[in-house]
């Protein structure tokens, strides 16, 4: 069947990288048992497992399995899937061909979730540090944008109405700090996750008390050696057959906590280029609209909310799964767990790479932003124009009230007549102020409503971000790759 005549999924095609696909894939995944095998065979050779006097495994058989890692034989495991129905004893078999010498003891004293679980586990550690790495880089290229903006007054919105003035660098600090949640969560879940070690059909250690003849001291050995084998620091103390389906819980909700932050970023700039303030990047070649050859739809922006929403939904997935797991096992987490962990990963790893690239290409229309704010600046300015007139004897609520009733000709001026705000016109004309045009055009310098906008990304670029991208500097440079 050619790959034109059957479903393929976008994550491999649009949406995902080649790295993150890599650790989602088979030959990940089944070079994993093997590795599992070898950390089991090793360790129940390393705590002296013997018969009659004899060792039970040698350091042949060991040798002979690590030749073998990522050779795997996939139509030998295939066919015999066919055969026995079950995906880790077919793989048991097949790697059994290849280690004729080792073969009575793969897999010994484990059961499925031995392998299953465990790989599951370093899957999503190794693609929780992908996923770290780029959200390390996209606050980086946040971090200096805001740097570069922090002084450029724009309007700002509540209830996307205008607002009082902050600044462009300001509003990214805002989505930084999100960012800067998301990375704390990310490395709890992090530091957290552990192995589910080896520890039998129901939790018990049953086989392996058998296997080493209840030596308290080598059953208390066995989980923090394999640990230590594939690079984890400790085993779950307590399990069923699996690990606590709670853990993917977590890690899915980290994922979704990265997608919330991305998608409200996404549709800040999705509304500021509609303002034509602030665009993501747009290549010399892009077609905007098959119709519409003028448009520059931000399609990148709306890709990273469409893919945050998949994300937030299948959060709920892992949830329920963890939520209806009976006793000590059931398998209906299996379908649900294998689909809803890759695609959640694969899906948060092209939001990362679509915010690295759009926090590196935004394009500020700082004409078109200075027009905006000047529109609706005199309107801010009437608070100072107030206080000013009360410190020179005029009565406060008087003065409220006689803006109040100019500002609303204003509107109307602007709203239903199409006019240009007059209002600064209309308080030059009025008996109650004594102040002339040209000393109310003095009230019309933006910096002067911005507040401590400017010192706030300062503090917050270096007092949060800096030490952030200090400790994580062999993480930055990196370049996103943007398929379609």
């Amino acid at each position: 069947m050619s790959d034109t005549s059957r479903y393929i999924s976008p994550f491999g095609e649009r949406y995902a990288s080649p790295e993150m696909q890599y650790i989602f894939s088979q030959d990940k995944k089944f070079s994993t048992w093997r590795k599992l095998w070898i950390a089991l065979a090793e360790t129940e050779m390393e705590l002296g497992l013997s018969q009659d006097g004899k060792p039970v495994i040698t350091q042949e058989m060991i040798d002979e399995m690590k030749a073998h890692v990522t050779d795997i034989n996939y139509e030998a495991a295939k066919e015999r899937e066919k055969l026995v129905r079950h995906d880790v004893m077919s793989h048991v078999y097949a790697y059994g061909l290849q280690c004729p010498k080792a073969a009575g003891i793969i897999h010994l004293g484990a059961t499925s979730c031995y392998v299953g679980d465990n790989t599951d586990i370093i899957i999503m550690r190794d693609a929780l540090r992908l996923i770290r790495k780029k959200l390390i880089n996209v606050i980086a290229k946040l971090a200096a944008f805001a740097r570069e903006y922090k002084d450029m007054p724009t309007l700002a919105f509540t209830h996307f109405q205008p607002a009082q003035p902050t600044t462009v660098g300001k509003r990214a600090t805002l989505w930084l700090q999100e960012f800067c949640m998301d990375l704390e969560d990310l490395d709890y879940v992090l530091g957290s996750l552990k192995l589910l070690g080896c520890k039998g059909t129901t939790g018990t250690q049953a086989s392996f008390k058998e296997l080493f003849s209840n030596d308290k001291a080598k059953l208390d050995s066995l989980d923090p050696m394999i640990a230590k084998k594939m690079g984890f620091e400790a085993c779950y103390p307590v399990s069923g057959q699996t690990y606590s389906r709670k853990v993917d819980t977590r890690v899915l909700n980290v994922l979704a906590g990265i997608a919330a932050s991305a998608h409200k970023m996404s549709n800040d700039i999705r509304l500021l280029q509609h303002l034509k303030e602030v665009e993501e990047p747009f290549e010399k070649n892009q077609i905007g609209s098959s119709a519409m050859a003028y448009k520059r739809n931000p399609m990148r922006s709306e890709r990273i909310a469409s893919l945050s929403r998949y994300i937030i939904c299948d959060a709920l997935n892992p949830a329920i799964t963890s939520a209806t797991q009976w006793f000590e096992r059931t398998l209906d987490d299996s379908a649900n767990k294998r689909i809803s962990i890759a695609e959640g990963f694969l899906a948060c790893d092209g939001v990362m790479d679509l915010c690295l690239n759009v926090a590196d290409g935004l394009v500020v229309n700082e004409k078109i932003v200075e027009k905006h704010l000047l529109a609706e600046l005199p309107f801010m300015a009437t608070e100072n124009i107030m206080m000013d007139a009360v410190k020179n004897g005029a009565n406060r609520q008087e003065m409220h009230e006689e803006i109040r009733k100019l500002s609303m000709e204003a509107g109307v001026n602007i709203k239903q007549k199409g006019l240009d705000n007059n209002l600064l016109e209309l308080i030059a004309e009025s008996d109650a102020f004594n102040l002339t045009l040209d000393e109310l055009k003095g009230y019309m310098i933006p910096a002067n409503y911005t507040g401590r906008a400017p010192e706030q990304v300062e503090a917050f670029l270096e007092e949060i971000i800096r030490p952030i991208l200090e400790a994580n500097g062999d993480a930055l440079g990196m370049q996103a790759v943007i398929n379609v």
